[in-house]
């Protein structure tokens, strides 16, 4: 077992991390948390997605300490796969306590590389999940996505005729760097102007869907404080080969569409249920498929009765 990492978020890395995401939830608003009705948190939380990067920074140097890197080359396992559950928020200046389990590598039936992963604040599991290494991405298949068109020439925020949200963001270093410091990261091992080294980490553009979906919902004229919704889980699935050719300020072309499964009615119902949302983030001229995420969500209300 890997030894026991402690570590803490402060009010000011929360802010950085929704600062540089867009993310303006406002279950991470110092000033605005207030305004949910029945916010049984009694403060701001952290960002679902500046927890993963951490724990993405955490996995990293598992890897790199245990020479296992070499093993995602040797075997082609092209993909990085995140499935986690929140179990419990995150509050500023609580202890985090991340706990990776030791590596499992398969070769049958396909090679992979995995490991188990607990996360607790102040003592409680905050969330639990698996990172996992594959020659072919774990969730959501290959999508049919031949009919969404040329997307540099669609507005921002719009509708396409096939049922997605298009938003559109961009690859700033900037940006970028200051998730990782949010995240508690070495930036440096990511970024370096006087080497000319520019890695954007796994979870960034992934980070970006948040602002995405809150957009989307802004859109249907959602009401964030009568009927705020919270992450129940995430599936993601990020193609490290095109990760690694994205350069500063790239497009990156969000798209969301309920799942197939989900509910009938959309984020902007005020009698939502739970909503399973399919994410694409696609790049270059050619729509590369950057990563896949089913995004899991469900009204606060519903989370109010379970703490009850």
């Amino acid at each position: 077992m890997n030894p026991i990492n402690a570590d803490v978020f402060s009010q000011l890395h929360i802010d950085i991390a929704r600062n540089s995401t867009d993310d303006f939830n406002l279950f991470h608003d110092s000033r605005k948390w207030q305004n949910i009705h029945g916010n049984p948190y009694s403060g701001p939380i952290t960002l679902g997605f500046q927890l993963e990067s951490l724990i993405e920074g955490k996995i990293t140097d598992y890897r790199r300490q245990r020479d296992e890197e070499k093993l995602l080359v040797e075997h082609g396992l092209n993909f990085s796969n995140y499935q986690f559950t929140f179990a419990n928020a995150i509050k500023p200046d609580q202890t985090i306590e991340v706990d990776i389990k030791e590596s499992v590598f398969k070769h049958e039936p396909s090679p992979s590389l995995s490991n188990r992963i607990i996360v607790k604040a102040d003592g409680k599991l905050a969330l639990s999940g698996s990172k996992k290494e594959t020659v072919e991405p774990m969730f959501l298949g290959q999508p049919d996505l031949s009919r969404v068109g040329e997307l540099k020439i669609q507005p921002d925020r719009c509708f396409l005729h096939n049922g997605y949200f298009l938003k559109r963001k961009f690859m700033m270093t900037s940006n970028a760097k200051n998730f990782l410091c949010a995240s508690l990261r070495d930036q440096t091992q990511y970024f370096d102007e006087l080497q000319d080294k520019v890695i954007f980490p796994e979870m960034f553009p992934c980070a970006l869907l948040s602002s995405a979906l809150l957009e989307k919902a802004l859109k249907w004229l959602h009401d964030f404080e009568r009927n705020p919704m919270v992450y129940t889980s995430h599936k993601i699935s990020v193609d490290r080969q095109y990760l690694a050719q994205l350069k500063s300020n790239d497009a990156l072309h969000i798209l969301i569409k309920p799942a197939e499964n989900s509910a009938a009615h959309d984020f902007g119902d005020l009698h939502a249920t739970p909503l399973d949302y399919e994410c694409y983030g696609l790049i270059n001229n050619n729509n590369a498929l950057l990563f896949r995420a089913l995004i899991s969500l469900v009204p606060l209300e519903l989370i109010r009765k379970a703490m009850t």
